[in-house]
């Protein structure tokens, strides 16, 4: 019989996560899970301060003896990815997510499973609860809006913390501990379009793209995963070269932080052409399948006929449509030279929709030399004006500088050195984590983030594995207790 989650180890930590699971509470709709949390504080006599933004502080005594001792800031965010397979029946916003165990790993059918960061509130609540160790004073901070723009960090207010030592919970590798991360900033772009009755054509053809394995767009962007836009683009380019087609309708991806796996258009064409058209695009998609076999083994791009009177755009402006959708950027722009191994730029061409009257586009670029960021946002600007579109940034967020002779790491590291019996790699990543926002907002903040094996986060493919968990919840056990102890954890 397969285990359900409660019976998984830690008991506590699980036995949280599976009341996160059923709580809908994607990016901006966190109101429920911070009751939750707020529920778990008061059932346990727990202070708690909430702030105008919504993010959540709750107080967790010292136990007896380390009541003088630093305080340390457990830090976690309550939003998850919205991700679904089109074939799935789910609505994110009244839905449980159907988690299920698989081996060693806990997975969602056809959704994102939300262990990001579902697993680290949850092992924050644990801690709120486990009465099984020894550890100073603690202040469990959950954000709100991570995945969507970092809201809750920003409008993170001082009198929320006192503590100025934190362990971010929001990594997805065992035996590693993240002391930097990039910065980032929205790019939107849109571009003005005009409709035409007369050029809506005889014959219409819808193609989609689809079978890709998608995933998390700072984390994964260096595995050069299909993208869902890129590929719909190059298709309707090689097309564009065959025959004359109007536009009817153009979408892909569904968020700013997602790889998209799946783009759709429909386009208007005389009805002589139509064979012509499907071969071309016929033609580029084997191209692409044999460029991807390894890394998406499943692409595919589907063309059929289909239906519907709405206008198309003229032909004219459907070719300039699609050669500013092929000249986007999209993927790594650099690798540190300070860092091996580390995406230092890197962009995602996020999401495309053709509206009534114009296109638009999002895409989103990190980086952690901020002079790399702002040359790949002025190559993307300076596309976007030979294309006629507008360019506007929003949501930056700062990157995180590593410290690495702060004495917390130095502590952390001694630490799972002897609980896990290896030395942990040092890193920083290419994604957004809130310690950079943090870290700025509260100056002197020590900071380390750390997490269990998280693989496939924002797509449907996300799983945990079940016994990285449970050592790094004993990890973090012994790293409070250390910290606030006066004897040396080594």
């Amino acid at each position: 019989m397969t285990a359900t989650l409660t019976e998984l180890s830690p008991s506590l930590v699980w036995k949280h996560f599976d009341e996160i699971r059923r709580i809908p509470r994607g990016s901006k709709n966190e109101t429920a899970a911070a009751e939750y949390v707020v529920s778990v504080a008061e059932r346990n006599g727990r202070t708690v301060r909430r702030d105008a933004v919504g993010n959540v502080v709750v107080e967790v005594p010292a136990t007896p003896g380390r009541e003088g001792t630093e305080i340390v800031v457990l830090q976690s965010h309550l939003d998850m990815v919205n991700e679904k397979n089109d074939d799935v029946d789910h609505d994110f916003a009244k839905d449980p997510i159907d988690a299920y165990v698989d081996g060693d790993w806990v997975r969602a059918r056809g959704t994102t499973l939300g262990s990001d960061n579902g697993i680290g509130v949850a092992m924050a609540l644990a801690v709120l609860e486990d009465d099984g160790f020894a550890h100073g004073p603690i202040e469990l901070l959950f954000t709100i809006d991570e995945e969507t723009g970092m809201t809750g960090a920003m409008g993170l207010s001082e009198e929320m913390l006192r503590g100025r030592r934190m362990i971010n919970l929001d990594t997805e590798e065992e035996n590693a501990i993240y002391i930097g991360c990039a910065g980032g900033v929205d790019v939107l772009l849109d571009r003005p379009v005009m409709r035409h009755g007369e050029s809506t054509g005889a014959a219409r053809r819808e193609i989609r793209v689809s079978g890709l394995v998608g995933g998390h767009s700072g984390c994964d962007i260096h595995l050069q995963r299909g993208n869902a836009n890129r590929i719909l683009a190059r298709v309707l380019g090689r097309a564009a070269e065959a025959v004359d087609f109007g536009l009817v309708s153009l979408q892909g991806g569904n968020l700013r932080n997602a790889l998209p796996r799946e783009a759709t258009a429909v386009v208007a064409l005389d009805g002589s052409d139509a064979d012509s058209f499907e071969k071309a695009v016929a033609s580029e998609a084997e191209r692409i399948r044999a460029e991807l076999e390894r890394s998406d083994p499943d692409v595919a791009v589907d063309v059929r006929e289909a239906s519907g009177d709405r206008d198309a755009i003229s032909i004219e402006d459907t070719r300039e449509l699609v050669a500013f959708l092929v000249a986007l950027p999209h993927g790594v722009a650099a690798m540190s030279l300070a860092v091996p191994g580390l995406v230092e730029t890197s962009t995602n061409f996020a999401t495309v929709e053709l509206l009534e009257d114009r296109l638009s586009i999002v895409m989103l670029s990190r980086g952690s030399v901020k002079s790399g960021l702002d040359a790949m946002n002025r190559r993307i600007r300076s596309i976007a004006s030979l294309a006629g579109a507008s360019y506007r940034e929003e949501g930056e967020y700062p990157g995180w500088t590593p410290d690495p002779d702060a004495e917390l790491l130095r502590t952390a590291i001694r630490v799972h050195e002897r609980v896990v019996g290896v030395t942990p790699e040092t890193k920083a990543i290419h994604a957004g984590l809130e310690c950079g926002v943090i870290g700025k907002a509260f100056p002197g903040m020590q900071m380390i983030s750390v997490g269990p094996r998280i693989e496939g986060a924002h797509s449907p493919d996300e799983r945990v594995r079940i016994s990285t968990v449970d050592a790094c919840y004993a990890y973090l056990r012994t790293l409070l207790d250390a910290l606030s102890s006066d004897s040396d954890p080594s």
